[in-house]
C-alpha cells in the first residue's frame, strides 16, 4: 500500500490545541489526525453504509467528493 503525503492549512491556535491533545493521547499530530479521520469515516459509514471500493477506509483516505442530491 502506497502512502500519500498531504498539507493543510490550519490556523496556529489550532494546531497548538491538536498538538496537546495529541500529546495528551501518547501520539504525535498525524498519527492523532489518522485518528480522527478513521473515527469520522466509521461514523459516515455507520449513518450512510459502507463506502466501497478497492481503498478501505480504515488504512487510508479517498480524496474529498461531495455527494450531490
Amino acid at each position: 500500500m502506497a502512502v500519500k503525503s498531504v498539507s493543510i492549512r490550519i490556523e496556529e491556535e489550532m494546531l497548538k490545541k491538536i498538538g496537546y491533545v495529541a500529546d495528551y493521547e501518547g501520539r504525535s499530530v498525524n498519527s492523532h489526525i489518522l485518528v480522527l479521520i478513521r473515527r469520522d469515516i466509521k461514523a459516515f459509514e455507520l449513518e450512510h453504509g459502507k463506502i466501497e471500493g478497492s481503498i478501505q477506509p480504515d488504512v487510508n483516505v479517498k480524496p474529498t467528493r461531495k455527494h450531490e442530491t
